[in-house]
């Protein structure tokens, strides 16, 4: 480093008392052997108290060691500075700044340095609240419970928190920098693009998912995107929330099966099942085959065998007959011991064969269960017969009837009579 060559020490001297901030000259000891005349009111001393004496006399060994360093590299020839709380009187304490300044003679040679200081209090209160800011932030934002990701406009991580990263595993610790498919594999990303692209457009998305791929998973997860703008409303960054709902959304999926379902046998809700019906006749290019079926002897097993019997044999039924249909057909439970089955694309040849096909899966299932039940079945066909899903049940009702009052253990249609049973 090249020497710094000042002017002579009384022209320097004239000038630093016209110079409002403190500035002192100090020999290689430390020694003051110069200050100007703002430096005496912010010592708070004579002239005569100050000159001669050393840095750690004036102002106490944690000074000195706090300057040490900076003098030393200014006797080096180099410009240094250093920071330190001045705890003196008569000021009340106070942060500055400290520059060293090396004198050097026209040899190269460092007699002596010169320090000028200057008030940064104000300077360092705000700054060192803006960093205790930033670490409360930082531990809030790592120790809330809900994973929380900050990502750029190209979707590469800058920040995860620690729930984030628990989440996923080991994969959480390589994740900065990298983009979502890096982290999270191309499926993931790809099926949540849409949510990304719509934050990145300045608009908040939510998104909920079972997601599998996580530390005790699978569960149920709702992410929310909320972009980031700066001061002139672009958007730079995009935050991530995710919540597990996964207790909600069971809860609310129990429900709606409980609403959909038959308790006891699993079969569609006679409610559920009437919606199918309705849903199912707006085809009109499609012919729906509906069949109402009731056990026979059904009473008899309860008041034999108790109702734990009948339980059991109902549910037997509701799942052979689901058994015995296609998956897309529909079978539920109207109530006690009936039920209804709704078959697409069967006219009346095809609901006539099905229906001995139920009548045969009723009777096997009780015979399987040890019990003398059988089942009379009517059925109406849509659109032949009607367009209205209450008439259609109506009328699949009205052969059932038939068909019980004809004998039980048999199928018929609307207005058809009855088909035994073989013998």
């Amino acid at each position: 480093m090249q020497p710094i060559v000042t002017a002579p020490t009384s022209q320097f001297e004239r000038l630093a008392n016209v110079v409002a901030l403190p500035i002192g000259r100090w020999d290689r000891n430390a020694r003051l052997i110069f200050c100007n005349t703002p430096y005496l009111a912010w010592a708070g001393r004579r002239q005569e108290e100050l000159l001669g004496g050393t840095l750690t006399a004036l102002f106490g060994e944690a000074a000195w060691q706090a300057a040490r360093p900076a003098f030393e590299r200014a006797f080096q020839g180099e410009i240094s500075s250093y920071e330190r709380l001045l705890t003196h009187a008569p000021h009340p304490e106070r942060w500055v700044r400290i520059q060293v300044f090396p004198e050097a003679g026209p040899d190269g040679t460092v007699a002596s340095v010169f320090t000028i200081a200057t008030d940064i209090h104000q300077d360092v209160v705000q700054r060192d609240a803006l960093i205790a800011a930033r670490k409360r932030l930082d531990r809030f934002t790592d120790n809330i419970p809900m994973p929380l990701v900050y990502l750029d406009v190209e979707c590469r991580l800058r920040f995860v928190n620690r729930a984030w990263r628990e989440m996923v595993g080991s994969v959480g610790d390589a994740a900065l920098g990298r983009h979502v498919s890096e982290v999270r594999g191309e499926a993931i990303w790809l099926e949540q693009k849409p949510y990304y692209d719509k934050a990145l457009a300045g608009e908040p998305s939510h998104f909920s998912r079972l997601v599998r791929r996580i530390v005790g998973g699978p569960r149920w997860m709702r992410t929310s995107y909320y972009p980031d703008f700066d001061d002139s409303g672009h958007v730079v960054g995009i935050y991530t929330l995710s919540t597990d709902v996964h207790e909600l959304t069971s809860t609310q999926e129990r429900l709606r099966r409980s609403l959909e379902r038959d308790a006891l046998t699993d079969a569609l809700s006679r409610q559920t099942m009437m919606s199918c019906i309705e849903y199912s006749l707006t085809d009109t290019k499609q012919e729906y085959a509906l069949f109402f079926i009731d056990l026979d002897g059904f009473k008899a097993v309860n008041d034999e065998m108790g109702h734990h019997a009948g339980d059991r044999l109902l549910a037997a039924v509701a799942a052979a007959l689901r058994g015995a249909v296609r998956v897309e057909d529909a079978v539920g439970r109207f109530g006690g011991d009936e039920f209804l089955v709704l078959a697409r694309g069967c006219g009346h040849a095809q609901a006539q064969a099905l229906a001995e096909q139920l009548r045969r899966t009723v009777q096997a299932t009780a015979t399987a269960a040890g019990v003398n039940v059988s089942a009379s079945i009517g059925f109406a066909i849509a659109p032949t017969d009607t367009r209205d899903p209450v008439a259609l049940l109506q009328y699949a009702d009205a052969a059932m009837y038939a068909a019980k009052y004809s004998g039980k253990n048999r199928v018929m249609p609307l207005g058809k009579p009855g088909t035994d049973a073989p013998a």
